[in-house]
């Protein structure tokens, strides 16, 4: 199981240093997004999306589509856009 290998704390700590930087979603609407405490805010809505909805969606991965994690956690676009990217999976899945 890929999250007892790659922990919520290691996920967290990439996603942090890509703030800032340009992701794309599955509908190739770019993004980027600012973290706030535990959470994240994507540059194309005010939403927060949680640490703990990359943490459930961590159980996931390697995530086939949206639609895997769209009921487990908060803006699951913006999640699988994130965790899907090459820079944040980093060879993990």
């Amino acid at each position: 199981m890929v999250s007892q290998v790659l922990g919520i704390e290691t996920l967290w700590n990439r996603i942090i240093a890509y703030e800032g930087e340009t992701f794309t979603q599955k509908k190739n609407q770019e993004f980027t997004f600012i973290v706030k405490g535990n959470s994240i805010v994507p540059s194309t809505t005010n939403w927060n999306i949680p640490k703990s909805s990359f943490e459930k969606a961590l159980e996931y991965v390697p995530l086939k589509k949206v639609s895997v994690i769209r009921r487990v956690c908060q803006g699951p676009s913006y999640v699988y856009a994130i965790m899907m990217d090459q820079r944040i999976r980093n060879g993990f899945w």
